[in-house]
């Protein structure tokens, strides 16, 4: 990269854990680049704190060369509800397939993706009854979650239970392809985890399960997250994000 910042892409940051992401990422050094999926969405972005936004869609790939031209990093959780678990195209699907390969494209961004607890090695992390009544989302995760690894871009993978809006705390517990941690994770959290996966070297090119440390199994892996608050704050510190 030659420009000089930092820049985080957030995609979509119109979901509650993209809000949350461009919240705290807007108290950090970064700068911080919102990919929303309409127009009227963008006041809201900038609010939050976005210095840049862009329009894009996710599901037929139009704006989203320009969203990631000149990104460092993107962090991406997408959010399909409703029909969208019976029918049609599904952005944790075909939508972020299309972000990796548009990423892929440009300078190889980094990329961490928020995907679920009950996805490949941890489905028995989530309950038959829900995992049956979101098969069609669990499905579309897992060819995601696969295609980023196969796609050779250098990423992360958090996999969490329900988000909630409970204040943030800064801890989570965390696994890697086990039953061990599962549950809910607070949103600030989650976003938390998802900056400190870009200045924690030994979470590049690895999938991992992360909960509230209070949630009802959480003897996890001893693991070290580490914020930009630690001062590793990309080139500004001189540290350099695993590539």
């Amino acid at each position: 990269m030659s420009h000089e910042s930092y820049r985080v892409l957030v995609a979509d940051a119109s979901t509650p854990v993209g809000r949350a992401l461009v919240n705290y990422l807007a108290d950090t050094d970064y700068v911080v680049r919102a990919l929303v999926t309409d127009r009227d969405r963008e006041a809201s972005a900038r609010r939050a704190g976005a210095a840049e936004v862009c329009v894009a869609d996710l599901t037929t790939g139009q704006g989203l060369d320009g969203a990631v031209s000149d990104v460092d990093a993107i962090c991406c959780s997408v959010r399909d509800t409703g029909l969208s678990h019976v029918v049609g195209q599904l952005e944790a699907g075909v939508g972020i397939r299309n972000l990796v390969d548009a990423a892929s494209s440009a300078d190889r961004p980094y990329v961490v993706l928020h995907s679920k607890v009950g996805v490949g090695d941890s489905h028995s992390g989530m309950v038959l009854p829900v995992r049956l009544l979101k098969y069609r989302l669990i499905r579309a995760l897992d060819a995601t979650e696969r295609y980023l690894r196969d796609a050779g871009v250098p990423h992360t993978i958090l996999r969490t239970g329900r988000t909630t809006d409970r204040e943030g705390t800064g801890s989570v517990a965390t696994s890697e392809g086990e039953n061990t941690v599962a549950g809910r994770i607070p949103r600030p959290d989650l976003a938390w985890v998802m900056v400190a996966a870009l200045t924690t070297p030994e979470a590049r090119n690895r999938t991992f399960e992360v909960a509230e440390v209070a949630s009802p199994t959480h003897e996890g892996v001893a693991f070290e997250w580490r914020g930009p608050e630690a001062g590793l704050v990309a080139r500004r510190s001189g540290y350099s994000i695993p590539s």
